[in-house]
């Protein structure tokens, strides 16, 4: 799509720790400067209507995505390939994401110290998303398979309200809910970086690619120059529990966004298609542009 004075580029919101380089870049007025209208498809409270139930393709983001009202979204690793494969529009990934977060699993209960407690204990995630797939990965050495338990609980808030109710022994959660649960009394039990794809739709082309990303990566240098100029996006996910000061630098950085090479892009798929998650018909450049 294209305004009167610049190609237009919409992007669907997933969390803000996430699309924090994005913020800044509208914000900071980057896009602009690069010749591109960015703004995003939707807000942060249209993600919550989505429920435990919703198919992956009709949540929020990818459906936004499916129905061409978005023309990019980021999502973790393995999902970016996983919505690639399962969806009906096309696209690509592109990247790999500006923001390399944690997932950690947090808990109140003393009784788990370590992932070897969490044998066959339910573990809370948001189904196909980086806390599931992260989740399996922290356990899975220290436990085995076939001991460890997943329990649906939809967004990051929510899951993070069954753990402070006690309505759960153990959560997995990101940005700015880590933070929070320090602060609450929560202790971790594991962690886990990673990044994520930046899907992205096939109309924009490879010099619409190339302004959205030098503009990402300029806002990554001016989060990194003061990031606490720009918590207050991240810490109002925590709704008021949590002032931009008391969100730890240690569980989020950001980088510029790098190619999805053909070797990561293999492990992360063959790690799928071992657990049943994809068939494994897809090539690397079926999924990725470079």
């Amino acid at each position: 799509m294209t305004s009167a004075t610049r190609p237009v580029v919409k992007i669907a919101p997933n969390n803000p720790v996430f699309d924090l380089p994005v913020i800044v870049g509208i914000e900071e007025g980057l896009f602009a400067k690069a010749g591109l209208d960015v703004a995003f498809s939707g807000s942060y409270a249209d993600r919550e209507k989505d429920t435990v139930e919703k198919p992956v393709l009709e949540r929020n983001k990818e459906g936004k995505f499916e129905c061409g009202t978005a023309d990019s979204y980021n999502v973790c690793e393995w999902a970016s390939i996983d919505r690639l494969e399962k969806g009906k529009r096309g696209g690509h990934i592109a990247a790999l994401r500006a923001c390399v977060a944690a997932q950690a699993i947090l808990s109140f209960d003393e009784k788990l110290q370590t992932p070897r407690d969490l044998a066959d204990v339910p573990v809370v995630v948001q189904e196909w998303t980086g806390s599931h797939y992260t989740t399996l990965q922290m356990l899975e050495s220290a436990v085995g398979r076939d001991h460890v338990k997943i329990a649906q609980g939809g967004l990051p808030h929510r899951r993070w309200e069954v753990l402070a109710n006690r309505s759960a022994r153990a959560v997995t959660v990101m940005e700015p809910f880590i933070s929070l649960g320090v602060k609450q009394g929560a202790h971790i039990i594991a962690a886990s970086f990673y990044r994520g794809g930046e899907v992205i739709a096939p109309e924009l082309t490879s010099e619409q690619r190339k302004a959205y990303y030098d503009a990402v990566n300029a806002a990554v240098d001016l989060i990194n120059g003061d990031f606490y100029k720009y918590a207050r996006h991240v810490a109002a996910h925590a709704r008021g529990a949590l002032e931009p000061s008391e969100l730890s630098r240690a569980f989020v950085h950001y980088k510029h966004v790098d190619y999805y090479d053909p070797v990561l892009f293999r492990r992360a798929y063959d790690w799928m298609k071992d657990r049943g998650m994809t068939e494994g018909q897809s090539e690397h450049g079926a999924l990725v542009v470079g």
